[in-house]
């Protein structure tokens, strides 16, 4: 997802999808170290994924 997409959702979506988020990167952790997983390059890009909706949510802290 592109950060167009962040800036558009909510607070609460956004904190919504964060916590989601967490909890399938946790999950493909844990998949992908007991065995291989499908696209391991999924890993990744979730965790950016994640480290982008956390700069979003510190910049509407920031700002208000």
């Amino acid at each position: 997802m592109s950060n167009k997409i962040y800036k558009e959702m909510t607070d609460e979506e956004l904190k919504k999808k964060l916590f989601d988020s967490r909890v399938d990167y946790q999950k493909m952790k844990l998949q992908h170290s007991v065995s291989q997983i499908e696209n391991p390059s999924r890993i990744k890009y979730t965790r950016r994924g994640i480290a982008r909706m956390i700069t979003e949510l510190k910049k509407r802290d920031i700002n208000i």
